[in-house]
């Protein structure tokens, strides 16, 4: 479905039962929806899931120009209010969890709960480099450089090697991701600074991170946990940055468990 938020259109979906809490689902970068498609199965029964694509990818607008996590965080807030929900769960995972913990601060009250997975609060000056080299080969050479590098970083050896069917469908979405959606949020990614502002975000707080993401490590998920008081850290073995496909099973236990208990 598309509706309008922003200024800009924007494809979500809508599962589960009418009149159960809402959970929201942000996928990363160079994905969509499709990413979801197992938290969506495991929880459908038990949460009214809004599962969207972040502008410049998947079937959302691609507006040309950088972008910033602000912007992104607005078109969140406007498709919250278009589809009349105001208060809901949150799940994002990498630039979903930057999403996130810029919309927590921004519009405070609105989550009920804030799951942040393979993603950070912080990110060093010398990331800036890699990003910058990042939109330049997209906006020369298209999608195509980037798919195997980044397959790479996302999933382990031994997952690429024996789920080859999954990791085509996410080689498929990378693809799909327009240059300008892909460029215009790499401007924003970098930019995330908020570790001393995590305290201000008075709903629960979990923290989810792949054992073996070279992306965003263990470490910054620690970094997370320590600056967000009361937050808890789950660390899923054998997976990489996206955990939620990686070890689905673990993933959405973790995050079922941590919805029943806030």
């Amino acid at each position: 479905m598309k509706t309008r938020a922003n200024g800009i259109e924007v494809n979500y979906e809508l599962h589960g039962r009418e009149g159960a809490p809402w959970l929201v689902l942000s996928h990363s970068l160079a994905c969509s929806v499709r990413m979801w498609d197992p938290q969506i199965a495991a929880l459908k029964d038990q949460y009214r899931i809004l599962a969207y694509d972040t502008r410049g990818h998947g079937a959302s607008e691609a507006t040309k120009g950088a972008y910033t996590l602000e912007l992104l965080a607005d078109d969140l807030f406007f498709l919250l209010q278009e589809l009349r929900i105001e208060q809901a769960h949150f799940c994002g995972l990498s630039m979903g969890g930057m999403i996130g913990q810029t919309f927590a601060l921004k519009y405070p009250g609105i989550f009920r709960t804030l799951t942040l997975a393979d993603t950070t609060c912080h990110y060093p000056a010398a990331a800036a480099p890699v990003w910058t080299e990042r939109i330049k080969l997209v906006e020369s050479k298209g999608m195509e450089p980037l798919a195997q590098p980044t397959l790479e970083r996302w999933f382990t050896e031994p997952f690429r090697n024996n789920n080859p069917a999954a990791v085509e469908a996410i080689r498929k979405l990378i693809l799909a991701t327009p240059v300008a959606g892909y460029a215009g949020c790499s401007h924003a990614i970098p930019t995330i600074n908020v570790s001393a502002r995590l305290k201000e975000i008075k709903c629960p707080i979990l923290v989810i991170v792949g054992a073996d993401d070279p992306g965003t490590p263990v470490s910054m998920a620690e970094e997370i946990h320590a600056n967000a008081p009361g937050s808890k850290l789950v660390v899923l073995p054998q997976a990489a940055h996206l955990a939620n496909l990686e070890q689905p099973e673990g993933f959405t236990n973790a995050l079922r468990d941590f919805l029943r208990s806030s």
